[in-house]
C-alpha cells in the first residue's frame, strides 16, 4: 500500500524553519528508503513564499491569493511516497525521517489509489 509522508518544519518567531538536520541527514534517509525498496516518489517543495492558494467561489470564479494562509508555526517542506505493507511500517519510516525532529512533524496518510 502507498502512503504519503508530508514533511512539516517548525518555524521560529521570525518565520525561519528550525531544526538542525543537515543535507547529509536527508541524503542518508533518502538512500535508506531506496535501498529498502520502499521509495515510490518524493521531492522537496520550493520556498513557501512562492506559493499560491486557489479557491472557486459560488459563482465559479477563480480566486487566487498569495501563499498558504494557514495560521500555523509549520511549513510544508516536502513529501515522500512510500510503498510499504501497512501503516505501522509507514509510521516507522516517518519516525526515522529527519523532518520528525527538532519541532518538525510528519503527517502519514494512505493514498486512495484512484486512477492509474
Amino acid at each position: 500500500m502507498k502512503y504519503l509522508m508530508l514533511i512539516n518544519a517548525a518555524l521560529d518567531a521570525d518565520g525561519a524553519p528550525t531544526g538542525c538536520s543537515t543535507p547529509e541527514d536527508w541524503m542518508l534517509f533518502d538512500k535508506s528508503l531506496k535501498e529498502a525498496g520502499v521509495y515510490a516518489g518524493g521531492d522537496s517543495v520550493a520556498d513557501f513564499t512562492t506559493a499560491a492558494t486557489v479557491r472557486v467561489d459560488e459563482r465559479g470564479e477563480r480566486l487566487v491569493t498569495d501563499g498558504p494562509f494557514a495560521e500555523s508555526r509549520e511549513v510544508l517542506g516536502g513529501y515522500f511516497v512510500l510503498d510499504v505493507p501497512d501503516l505501522d511500517v509507514a509510521l516507522d519510516w516517518a519516525a526515522r525521517c529527519p523532518g520528525s525532529r527538532d519541532g518538525g512533524s510528519i503527517v502519514v496518510r494512505p493514498l486512495a489509489g484512484y486512477g492509474g
